[in-house]
Parts: structure tokens; C-alpha cells; sequence
């Protein structure tokens, strides 16, 4: 059986005992059915991978000793934060898990004037909880040991008055975009990427973002959906500049 990772939010060190939680537990024994004596994986965002061996296994506690520790470099050089319009239905939860297997630092959903999906504040807060765990569960199947944080929502406006330009690299996925990828330097600092949502951004979000420093791109002769677009640009850059 394939090496078995599971994330938990509590401080790991060789030699330690450790619980799983309730949800990896679930996992453990319910879907894969492990018994005490297997070996697994725990991560905790700090970069290592800690090998275990499960000692007691029950319905929903499952406990491990961790045997060894080993830092984990397989993180992408680039550095990129995804400003996703908020998308319906499963594209986000599609977006931000490719996203992360493909090697964003950072996912930072916007609320853009074409998103359907409108989210109240207690919404919001459900949502970005759902969203970061999709973002666990993505990593804990790509083998990353940093788990990117996804953040919560906000107006595009707003994330421009917070986040000034500051020698990042700015881009926008725009159908009328001035040049492709290809045709960009190699860029020395963060990726800051920003994609509309299904009905793309409006005309008033892209004058302002270019107005920031936003350079529009185009990848292509034909028009891309959302989460095809996000996941696209960041395979292109990952060819371009980073470790693919």
C-alpha cells in the first residue's frame, strides 16, 4: 500500500504520540480500514513529513507514535497568490484543489461584481472553512508539506487598497489581453494571479486592477471558463518558470 498522509493541527516531534483527528480517523478506518502496526504519514504545515505507527485503532480515535521526521522539498519555486472570483456550484471547490496540487503559496477569494454566489458574512465564514479544508485534503494527496492558506473573501477594491503595489508581478486573464505568457519575464518576486469569475470581471474591476499594476494576458484564441482559465495560466507558468 502507497505511503498514507494525514494533516493535523497539533505540534509533531519524533518519538511523540499523537491523535488523529476525527475526520482522518473516520478515513482511517472506515475507508482504508488500517489496523494497529500500519505505518502512515502526519504533516502539520511545517514543512516535514513525520512517518507513524498506529497503536491503537477504534471507530472514530485512532492513535500513532511518530518513528521519524524527514523535511519534505518538493514546494514550487513560484510564488502564487490566486485572486479567484468566487465561483458556483463545485467550480471553486474544483479550483482552489488543483490550484493547490499545481502549487499556489496562497488562494484569495474575491467577491466580483459577475460572482453569482453572494456570501453573507456567516456564509463566508463556513465557506473559507470548507475551501481550506479542500486545501488539506489536496495537499495531503500531492505530497506538499506547507498547506497554503486560503483567505477570506473580499471585494476586489478593497484587496487593492490593502495589498499596494509593490514590486510583484501583477496579472490579469483578460480575452482581449495585450500578450501572452511567453512573452513575460521571468518574474524575480510574487505572482499575484487574478481571474474573474463565470461571467469573467467587469469592465470597471479590469480598468481599476490595471490601473494597479495588473498586466492583462491572454492565453489563447478561445474563451476559457473559469476554473479552466485559473488552472491553465498556472500550468503555463509552472512550464515557463517554475518545476514542471
Amino acid at each position: 500500500m502507497a505511503n498514507l498522509r494525514f494533516f493535523t493541527d497539533s505540534p509533531l516531534a519524533l518519538h511523540a504520540d499523537i491523535q488523529l483527528s476525527e475526520n482522518a480517523a473516520a478515513h482511517a478506518t472506515r475507508a482504508l480500514r488500517l489496523n494497529a502496526g500500519d505505518s502512515a504519514i502526519v504533516f502539520n504545515g511545517d514543512g516535514f513529513d513525520y512517518e507513524c505507527t498506529l497503536t491503537s485503532v477504534k471507530k472514530n480515535a485512532v492513535t500513532a507514535t511518530i518513528t521519524d521526521a524527514r523535511k519534505i522539498s518538493n514546494e514550487s519555486p513560484l510564488n502564487i497568490t490566486l485572486l479567484q472570483g468566487i465561483s458556483s456550484g463545485d467550480r471553486m471547490d474544483f479550483t482552489i484543489q488543483k490550484a493547490v496540487e499545481l502549487g499556489v503559496k496562497q488562494i484569495q477569494p474575491i467577491n466580483s461584481q459577475r460572482s453569482v454566489v453572494k456570501l453573507t458574512h456567516d456564509r463566508a465564514e463556513k465557506r473559507v472553512e470548507h475551501w481550506q479544508n479542500i486545501a488539506i485534503s489536496a495537499c495531503e494527496q500531492s505530497g506538499r508539506a506547507f498547506v497554503p492558506k486560503v483567505l477570506a473573501p473580499i471585494t476586489l477594491d478593497k484587496w487593492l487598497s490593502q495589498n499596494p503595489q509593490s514590486g510583484n508581478t501583477r496579472i490579469l486573464l483578460n480575452p482581449v489581453g495585450a500578450k501572452r505568457l511567453a512573452e513575460m519575464s521571468k518574474p524575480a518576486a510574487e505572482i499575484q494571479l487574478l481571474i474573474g469569475a463565470e461571467g469573467g470581471l467587469s469592465s470597471a474591476e479590469i480598468t481599476l486592477a490595471a490601473s494597479q499594476g495588473f498586466q492583462s494576458i491572454v492565453l489563447g484564441p478561445r474563451i476559457l471558463r473559469t476554473e479552466t482559465a485559473a488552472l491553465t495560466a498556472i500550468s503555463v507558468m509552472q512550464g515557463l518558470w517554475g518545476d514542471f
